[in-house]
């Protein structure tokens, strides 16, 4: 399947490298799209139209604000399209895009690496053969969950955002090993490897989060009192308020 990419930003670039395949591409830079191409052995085409027309499978990394006017110069050429666009429903690209299969998905950055998470609507069948062809290519990425439509936004806020906000507390806990005297290069090593760690432990133990704290923590000792600062800290509280933050800035569905 020859993939086209609108778009040759962040998560186009981490789309192209998961999927390890020449991609073609095109992007208002000329010049961004060139790098991507040539990192992949693909090929950088001069506009949005040409993607469609020699694409078997489109998919949408453009703004969400730039889904008419794409729209515009893709349907009449494509195949079929995949968007990856947060906060446009199934039926906004579906009227964007009529008479095509079109599939929506949410990935996360770490898909880069085939470890992060997707998250595709649920939709009728369009086309058995190519509903498990479109499936099975974003599924080469991660983990891919299928979920109501209403509620890929939500997932977005959860996995999307998510890698900004597990830099974030790295970095805070590398300053803190600073602040006690660990030198920053082995502090950060220390943590990400923890991090990763723990998130394939997580897995094995089928996502219970109970059961990895309750291995860690003993009644009284060292852990249990850090998890008691970090509960009077609000960190519950700060990651629900985060999610929230996000949707607020996601319109309605029309």
């Amino acid at each position: 399947m020859q993939i086209g990419l609108i778009g040759a930003g962040n998560m186009a670039r981490a789309l192209a490298r998961g999927w390890g395949r020449p991609v073609l591409c095109a992007d208002p830079l000329a010049e961004r799209a060139q790098v991507l191409a040539t990192e992949t052995g693909g090929e950088a085409l001069a506009s949005n139209a040409e993607v469609a027309a020699r694409a078997d499978l489109v998919v949408l990394c453009h703004k969400p604000s730039q889904l008419k006017d794409v729209a515009g110069e893709v349907a009449p050429q494509a195949r079929a399209v995949a968007s990856i666009l947060a906060a446009v429903p199934l039926a906004r690209l579906k009227a964007a895009y009529p008479e095509r299969p079109v599939y929506r998905f949410i990935p996360s950055l770490p898909v880069e690496v085939r470890q992060g998470p997707v998250a595709q609507a649920a939709d009728g069948q369009q086309d058995a053969t190519l509903d498990a062809e479109v499936h099975e290519l974003f599924a080469e990425l991660g983990a891919l969950v299928v979920l109501d439509d209403a509620l890929l936004d939500v997932a977005m806020g959860l996995m999307s955002c998510a890698p900004a906000y597990v830099a974030l507390i790295a970095e805070a806990q590398v300053d803190a090993g600073v602040r006690r005297g660990i030198p920053a290069a082995q502090g950060a090593e220390l943590v990400v490897q923890t991090l990763a760690g723990t998130a394939e432990l997580l897995r094995r133990r089928g996502y219970d989060t109970l059961a990895v704290r309750r291995e860690v923590s003993s009644p009284g000792g060292v852990t249990a009192r850090g998890l008691e600062a970090l509960e009077r800290g609000g960190v519950r509280t700060a990651f629900s308020d985060a999610l929230d933050a996000v949707l607020e800035l996601v319109p309605p569905a029309r």
